[in-house]
C-alpha cells in the first residue's frame, strides 16, 4: 500500500486542479492516508475530505452505500457519489448529507446501482482539489469552500449524460427552479440529536442547459445535458443549516461565476497559510508527507457551524434549540479525543480558532444547559468525562480569555453537578456517587473507573481555572477532589481497578480485562489517566523506579487480551495485538501521553526513544497509515507535537513535555509575529537522543518548555545522539508539573 504515496506527483496534482504554481505545502499531503480501513480493523477510519481548515462542509467521493459510515474505503472499486459530508467518525456517521454523482449512458439513481469503477492509478487527491477519471471515460474534479463546491465534469461521448444529486430520503426533497438552471434541496438525514427543525438547505447550479429532468421516490433529482464529447459541464453547489435563502447568499458569496481552478487556488492559499504556520526542514519525503498529513487532518475538526449574513456578521443555526443566534458555533468533536492534543495546538499556533472555539463551548451551555463532550451537530450520547473543562482551563491558562469567565465557571461547576436525562455522556454520570465515595463505582455504573480517573483530571483543571480567575474556595474544593483517582488504585496488584458502592474491591483482577469499568481499553491503559499528578501516581506505585519500571514492561509485556464485556474482539484489541508493543496501544486515545511520562520519573531518554519509534514504526503517509481511529485530529495532532519534540501531556498546565525531535529544523510561527525555532543538531533515524540542550544560548537541563517561552520566541538548540544521556534531566527541579509537589 505505502508504494501509493509515489503516486501523488506534485505536478499531477497540480495539473488536475488547474495550478500552475511551484509546489508548496499542500502538495506534501495525501488525503488518502488512513482510508485502509474496515469496521473490523482501523487504519485511520479516515475519508479524502476537500475542504478548507475547519469548513462547515467537506466533500469527498463515497464508495459506501448511502448510510455507511465507511464512506470511503480504500479497497473499494465503484464510487456511488461525491458526497457533502460532515461526518466526523464511521462509529458516529453523518448527518445533513447529499451527493451528486454524473451518470452516463443509463440513467439509474439508486444509490446502490449507480456506481462506476475506477482505478487509484487515475485518482489523484489533495486537500483543495479530487479528481478522478472513471474507468467509462468520465472524468470528475472538483474543489470546496468552507460552504459551497464546484465541479467540472466531461464526458467522453454523447451517450445519454446526467447528473444525479441524492438528498436522501430520510424525509429530505428536492425541486427544480428551471428560470436558474438549478435544483433547490433540502435533507434531513441525521444520525445526531437535534430539533425537529433540523436541515440542510442546498442548491446545485448548473452552467449548460438542462435538456430533461425529473425526480424519484428516495428523494433523487435527475437532470440530463446534450453536451459535446469532452464539453466541460460546471456544477456550483452551496448549502445552509439556516434557510434556503442563506444558501444562496453563501453560494453568491463563495462560489458564484468561479471556475474550478479559482476555487482550487483559493483554497490551497488558504491550506498553505494555515500549514505553513509551522515548517519543518530536513528528514526524509516520507516523513514531510507524514508530517503534513498529519497536520492536515488536525486542521479539519471541529467545523464551523456558523454562516454570514448580509452584514458579513457571523449567525447559527442551533443544533440544540432550534433557533438562529448570533455569533460563533463549532460542531463535530469528541473532546474524550481531542483535548489531548488537538485543542492545546490550536491555543498555542490558531489562538483565534481557540478564541471561537470556547464562545462556541459556553453557547451550547447556553442553549442546552450543557456544554458539549461530543458534538454532532448536537449532544451526542458517546463517550465519556467533562474534558470541556479541560479545554477552557487550558486556553485560559495559556492566555486566550475573550470569553466570560464567570459564564464559564457556571458551566464548568453544572456540568460536574448535573447529567442529562437523555444523553449520558452530558453532564457527569454518577456524579452523585462520585461525591459521596470519592469514585465511581462499578458494577453501578458502566466504565466507573476511567470515569473516575477523568472526572479528577476534570476537577484539577476546575481548580486551576476557579484559583486563577480568584475564586479560592471553589479552587480548594475540586482540589481535594482532584485526588480522587487515588481511591481506586488496587496496591496489591499495582493497578488501577474498580470498587463497588460498599467500598469492595472487584474480584478476579485482570490488567488485560478490557470494558467493564473501563472505556476501550483495560488497566494497563488506565492507570497512566492521572495527567495532573505523575507525581502522585509514582508514589502509589512505589518510586520513581518502580514507575519507569512499570513503563518498561507495558513495551514488552505479552499482547495478551480479554475481551471482557465487549464480549468479541473489538477494533481497538484487534489494532493494539497487531502494533506487536506489548500492551502499549497507541492506536486509542487513553495511552498516547504514557511515552512521555518518563520525563516525570528522571528518565526522559526513555521518552526520547519510545516517542521516535512509535512515530517510525506506527505512522506512514499511505492508506494504511494509522494503527487506529484517527478520531478527529487526535492520533495525527500527537504525531505533529512529537515530530515537532515536545507534547502537552497536561492540558491545564503551559507545559510541553519533551520527546525526540524528529526533524533537524522545525519553525512555528506563533501570534505577535514572534517565531519559535526547534534546531534538533544532528537529528537522525540514529539520532533521537537528546544530548544537550540550550534555550536562547542558555542551558537547559529541564524536561518541559514552557508556554511562555515559546510565545516569547526563540531557538530551543539541541544535540541529538546516538546514545542516551543519563546525567540529564534527572534531578527534581526538571520534571514537569504535577499536583502532588507543586
Amino acid at each position: 500500500m505505502k508504494k501509493l504515496i509515489y503516486l501523488f506527483s506534485l505536478c499531477l496534482l497540480l495539473t488536475a486542479c488547474g495550478q500552475k504554481e511551484q509546489p508548496s505545502l499542500s502538495c506534501l499531503v495525501n488525503p488518502l492516508m488512513g482510508t485502509s480501513s474496515t469496521f473490523q480493523f482501523s487504519h485511520g477510519n479516515t475519508y479524502p475530505a476537500v475542504a478548507v481548515p475547519w469548513g462547515m462542509n467537506f466533500w469527498s467521493p463515497q464508495t459506501g452505500e448511502n448510510g455507511s459510515g465507511w464512506m470511503y474505503m480504500y479497497t473499494d472499486s465503484l464510487i456511488r457519489g461525491f458526497r457533502q459530508t460532515h461526518q466526523p467518525s464511521p462509529w458516529i456517521n453523518d448527518y445533513g448529507t447529499f451527493s451528486i454523482m454524473p451518470v452516463f449512458g443509463q440513467l439509474v439513481t439508486d444509490n446502490k446501482a449507480r456506481g462506476m469503477s475506477f482505478r487509484h492509478d487515475n485518482e489523484e487527491a489533495a486537500p483543495d482539489c479530487y479528481r478522478v477519471k472513471f474507468d467509462n471515460g468520465v472524468t470528475t474534479a472538483l474543489s470546496a469552500t468552507s460552504r459551497g463546491a464546484v465541479f467540472e465534469i466531461t464526458y467522453p461521448s454523447e451517450e445519454e449524460q446526467y447528473i444525479v444529486v441524492d438528498a436522501y430520503q430520510y424525509g429530505g426533497s428536492v425541486a427544480f427552479d428551471k428560470e436558474q438552471n438549478c435544483i433547490y434541496g433540502v435533507t434531513r438525514y441525521n444520525n445526531g440529536g437535534v430539533p425537529d427543525n433540523f436541515g440542510n438547505h442546498f442548491i446545485v447550479e448548473f452552467d449548460k442547459p438542462i435538456a430533461a429532468s425529473g425526480t424519484d421516490e428516495n428523494a433523487c433529482a435527475y437532470v440530463r445535458f446534450r453536451l459535446k464529447a469532452g464539453e466541460k459541464l460546471t456544477v456550483r453547489t452551496a448549502s445552509s443549516f439556516i434557510s434556503h435563502e442563506q444558501a444562496r447568499l453563501n453560494l453568491n458569496r463563495e462560489i458564484a461565476g468561479r471556475s474550478l481552478e479559482d476555487v482550487s487556488e483559493e483554497a490551497r492559499a488558504i491550506w498553505n497559510e494555515r500549514m505553513g504556520r509551522i515548517k519543518i526542514e530536513g528528514g526524509t519525503e516520507e516523513q514531510q508527507k507524514t508530517f503534513y498529513s498529519c497536520l492536515y487532518r488536525t486542521l479539519l475538526f471541529p467545523r464551523e457551524f456558523y454562516e454570514l449574513n448580509e452584514q458579513e456578521e457571523p449567525v447559527y443555526y442551533s443544533p440544540y434549540d432550534g433557533l438562529v443566534h448570533d455569533g460563533y458555533m463549532y460542531t463535530d468533536n469528541g473532546f474524550w479525543d481531542t483535548f489531548r492534543a488537538v485543542h492545546p495546538l490550536f491555543t498555542l499556533v490558531y489562538p483565534e480558532v481557540s478564541e471561537r472555539i470556547m464562545q462556541s463551548i459556553l453557547n451550547v451551555y447556553d442553549q442546552s444547559g450543557f456544554m458539549p463532550e461530543w458534538a454532532s451537530p448536537g449532544h451526542r450520547s458517546c463517550m465519556i468525562g467533562n474534558n470541556s473543562i479541560s479545554l477552557l482551563a487550558d486556553a485560559w491558562m495559556k492566555g486566550i480569555r475573550t470569553f466570560d469567565k464567570e459564564k464559564a465557571l457556571e458551566a464548568m461547576i453544572h456540568q460536574t453537578q448535573a447529567r442529562s436525562k437523555e444523553i449520558s455522556s452530558v453532564g457527569r454520570d454518577g456524579y452523585a456517587e462520585y461525591d459521596r465515595l470519592g469514585y465511581v463505582p462499578y458494577p453501578e455504573v458502566h466504565e466507573a473507573t476511567a470515569k473516575t480517573l477523568e472526572y479528577a483530571y476534570a476537577d484539577w483543571c476546575l481548580a486551576r481555572f476557579a484559583e486563577a480567575t480568584g475564586h479560592k474556595e471553589i479552587a480548594n474544593t475540586y482540589y481535594r477532589k482532584a485526588l480522587n483517582y487515588r481511591n481506586l488504585f488496587y496496591p496489591e496488584n499495582g493497578f488501577m481497578w474498580a470498587k463497588d458502592s460498599d467500598g469492595k474491591w472487584r474480584d478476579n483482577f485482570d490488567a488485560t480485562e478490557w470494558g467493564g469499568p473501563f472505556t476501550e481499553g483495560c488497566s494497563w491503559h488506565w492507570t497512566w489517566s492521572v495527567f495532573h499528578d505523575p507525581e502522585g501516581l509514582s508514589a502509589l506505585l512505589g518510586s520513581h523506579e518502580l514507575m519507569a519500571a512499570r513503563l518498561d514492561s507495558m513495551f514488552v509485556a505479552p499482547n495478551t487480551f480479554n475481551y471482557g464485556t465487549y464480549g468479541f474482539v473489538i477494533h481497538e484489541i484487534a489494532e493494539m495485538v497487531a502494533l506487536n508493543m506489548g500492551q502499549y496501544a497507541h492506536g486509542n486515545q487513553p495511552v498516547q501521553h504514557a511515552v512521555y511520562l518518563y520525563n516525570y520519573v528522571g528518565e526522559p531518554w526513555k521518552a526520547q526513544y519510545h516517542t521516535r519509534n512509535v512515530m517510525n514504526k506506527l505512522y506512514n503517509s499511505g492508506p494504511e497509515g494509522y494503527c487506529g481511529d484517527e478520531d478527529n485530529g487526535q492520533t495525527s495532532a500527537w504525531y505533529v507535537f512529537t515530530a515537532l519534540g515536545f507534547y502537552p501531556v497536561c492540558p491545564g498546565t503551559s507545559e510541553y513535555v519533551l520527546g525526540s525531535p524528529l526533524f533537524p529544523k522545525a519553525t512555528l510561527s506563533l501570534p505577535g509575529g514572534k517565531t519559535f525555532v526547534v534546531n534538533a543538531e544532528g537529528a537522525s533515524d540514529d539520532n533521537c537522543y537528546i544530548r544537550s540542550a540550550e534555550l536562547n544560548g542558555t542551558d537547559f537541563t529541564r524536561n518541559y518548555l514552557k508556554h511562555e517561552e515559546l510565545l516569547k520566541g526563540g531557538e530551543f538548540h539541541l544535540l541529538m545522539d546516538t546514545v542516551p544521556n543519563k546525567e540529564r534531566g534527572i534531578n527534581a527541579d526538571d520534571f514537569p508539573y504535577s499536583y502532588s509537589t507543586n
